[in-house]
């Protein structure tokens, strides 16, 4: 009568699988058992449950010899947390997209549902485990329990002027500004958009390759420094950057800490954080910038070409 979907009996996760191709590193499959009665129609969502007190990555579901269908695919690709965390229950909806419109009526209710926790109630703080996309002023810019010249006005909510808007965070108001909100050394960002631990660790070692030139003192071996005028003396000298990179004392620093940023920053596969990729214009021919075409294209291609100006004469000698 209401139009919701059947909801079918609770199963469990049964024996691991170990003979599937496409299991990447550190992926694990089960296999499932579901009840199923052909009445209630097409299975077009499913519910889970994480019992553990960790979370993990599921994947994908696939159920299989579905009658009259086949194989019905679920993309989840997100982390679940322990169920206790949730304040309705985890779904999933199958790899298949509708229009609102076109929405089977017994998967509008649960779409609905999901669509309101997703946007969250504008209230409370977020937490590391939470999805939720919600929005709020800018009112983290300023730290005035520091010192009153850190005060920052907010920024955004007026009625001429109600953007900008930021990922709403929910933190205490300061002490000394009920209007501001306290800061965190934690970011929040939806659970499924952070990235992951290795995935952080390979971003900050780009930019520590990206910087590393002003911070590490192993480049005034490679760089003449003089009073006010840093330079390379040759070609070679700037080759060397990408050809060999700068060898750092590995073997010491590596024992800093094994977190997985250090063990890619100080890697011992020849991929080491101060070797940097070359440009694509010496990759085919190293002598590439040597060459007046070449010049000239990075002349006009430059960072300022409106210094250049149109040949009008030319001196003859």
């Amino acid at each position: 009568a209401s139009g919701k979907g059947i909801v079918g009996k609770e199963t469990f996760l049964e024996g691991i699988l170990t003979s599937l191709p496409t299991l990447g590193d550190k992926q694990s499959a089960f296999a499932i058992h579901f009840e199923w009665d052909t009445k209630n129609g097409i299975p077009g969502a499913f519910y889970i449950r994480n019992y553990m007190q960790g979370e993990f990555f599921l994947v994908s579901l696939s159920l299989d010899d579905v009658p009259n269908v086949g194989t019905i695919n679920f993309v989840c690709n997100s982390w679940i947390y322990n169920f206790k965390n949730y304040k309705t229950d985890r779904i999933f909806f199958a790899n298949k997209t509708y229009l609102p419109s076109a929405t089977p009526a017994p998967l509008v209710y649960y779409r609905q549902e999901e669509l309101k926790t997703l946007r969250g109630d504008g209230t409370g703080e977020r937490k590391e485990y939470e999805r939720i996309y919600d929005y709020d002023v800018y009112n983290d810019l300023g730290e005035p329990d520091k010192k009153a010249t850190l005060a920052r006005p907010v920024l955004g909510g007026s009625s001429t002027l109600p953007y900008p808007r930021r990922g709403r965070t929910g933190r205490k108001p300061t002490s000394k500004d009920p209007k501001s909100e306290s800061r965190s050394d934690i970011v929040y960002l939806p659970r499924d958009e952070a990235f992951g631990h290795v995935k952080s660790s390979d971003f900050l070692v780009y930019i520590l390759k990206s910087a590393s030139q002003n911070i590490v003192p192993q480049l005034r071996s490679v760089v003449t420094l003089q009073l006010n005028n840093p330079e390379f003396n040759t070609f070679e000298d700037v080759r060397s950057l990408y050809d060999g990179g700068i060898k750092l004392p590995t073997d010491i620093l590596s024992q800093i800490s094994p977190i997985p940023l250090f063990k890619e920053l100080f890697r011992s596969d020849g991929e080491s954080a101060l070797k940097f990729p070359p440009p694509k214009v010496i990759q085919v021919d190293h002598s590439a910038w040597m060459t007046d075409a070449e010049f000239a294209r990075e002349m006009i291609a430059g960072v300022n070409p409106h210094i250049i100006k149109k040949l009008l004469v030319i001196l003859r000698v």
